[in-house]
């Protein structure tokens, strides 16, 4: 323990730090000083950074446990006895650096390949134990229109995928004696790697590719694989109200893997091909329909698209160019999860104004031309509907 700094000075805290700042001050330590990050280093810089490394891990053993703080607070490095650098890197008693780095940065935390393989640290090795092997997800679309969309509607999906040779059942061999422990990972599906003498991280086994056996005598029909590629047809349930993009994972229907794993998941997308005449916003609808000045004037009927049929409404006399009506519940439901109730169907009133009039037709405006009723006088609704038009312009 000779010569080595003060476990405070180290993390660089004063003697008074709570636990919460010591925690702190080892976590910046560990994103500057943590091997992964000097890969591409000098062999000089990569040396510093494992010693600042194992200094920064072995004060934080002491100070982030109450009683070893206790004794190094009243004795110093003699009060610790075997409990910190006794034998070394390794002697750190009960200290687990991957509890320490899952606890610091949570299990998500995936920045450096090598917090998921630390050895050396009292209890942070691996067991041998063989992973679960996943196969790949697949990815496929369907496109549906919006009548689909607004029912909901069961799909058909083709797809090529791996699945489990019915030869062997997966195994890659007929005898299950032929099965072997892979010999380079022990069965474990990686292997091991150290790194600057005193860590280690583990990458997949360059033998078995993770599986973690080898197979003598391959089945014939898969060549050892234990898969065989077949087409399968996936019926798919979409819900009502789906948008674009949006995206259905059907579990197990993915790619499998040999016997002892699981199967990947089937990953539909979901595109929305363009209707012809109704524009869609989120689970409203929105039509533009083109009527004759005289409707406009006098009043009228119109046929308007809906998702069910056809829907005839009034044209009111007086209706301005821009004018919108609002049809409730009879837009789009919302989907499960996004929302709720059913969107409406908004229709824009587009008045036409006919470019050439016949004599009698041009006589018969000129004489409304001077009527007071043909004056611009605008009511609230006018004012309010022309002031949108101007901001859109």
């Amino acid at each position: 323990m000779a010569g080595k700094r003060d476990f405070y000075e180290v993390l660089g805290v004063d003697r008074n730090a709570s636990p919460d700042q010591i925690k702190s001050a080892f976590r910046k330590l560990v994103l500057k000083w943590h091997p992964d990050k000097w890969v591409n280093a000098s062999e000089e810089e990569k040396k510093t950074a494992a010693d600042n490394f194992k200094e920064a891990s072995e004060a934080y053993s002491v100070l982030s446990d109450p009683d070893k703080k206790a004794r190094y607070d009243r004795f110093g490095e003699a009060g610790l006895g075997g409990d910190a650098g006794g034998s070394g890197f390794g002697g750190f008693g009960d200290f687990n650096i991957n509890d320490v780095l899952r606890d610091l940065f949570g299990g998500a935390f995936g920045g450096f390949s090598g917090f998921e393989g630390f050895g050396g640290f009292g209890g942070g090795q691996r067991s041998g134990q063989r992973r679960v092997v996943k196969g790949r997800d697949i990815l496929t679309r369907v496109y549906l229109t919006l009548e689909e969309i607004a029912t909901g509607v069961e799909k058909e999906v083709t797809i090529e995928r791996n699945e489990r040779c019915p030869d062997c059942g997966g195994k890659g061999t007929k005898n299950e004696s032929d099965v072997q422990t892979c010999p380079v990972c022990n069965g474990s599906g990686q292997e091991q790697r150290v790194m600057n003498g005193f860590m280690y991280t583990y990458t997949t086994c360059s033998r078995c590719h993770g599986e973690g056996t080898v197979v003598k005598n391959p089945c014939r029909s898969c060549s050892g694989t234990g898969l065989v590629r077949k087409r399968a047809t996936i019926k798919v349930k979409i819900p009502a109200g789906v948008e674009s993009g949006m995206q259905l994972t059907i579990k197990g229907e993915g790619h499998a893997t040999k016997a002892g794993g699981i199967n990947g998941d089937l990953l539909v997308v979901i595109e929305e091909r363009e209707h012809p005449v109704l524009r869609r916003e989120g689970k409203n609808l929105f039509y533009s329909v083109v009527i004759p000045v005289t409707d406009a004037l006098l009043g009228g009927k119109v046929s308007v698209p809906c998702l069910d049929g056809n829907y005839t409404i009034d044209v009111e006399p007086g209706t301005q160019s821009g004018s919108v009506v609002r049809l409730r519940g009879r837009g789009l439901p919302a989907v499960k999860g996004y929302g709720s109730g059913v969107g409406d169907l908004y229709v824009k009133f587009l008045v036409w104004i006919p470019k050439k009039l016949k004599s009698s037709e041009k006589s018969a405006i000129e004489a409304m031309r001077d009527s007071s009723s043909f004056k611009p006088d605008l009511s609230r609704d006018d004012k309010n509907l022309f002031d949108k038009m101007k901001e859109n312009f």
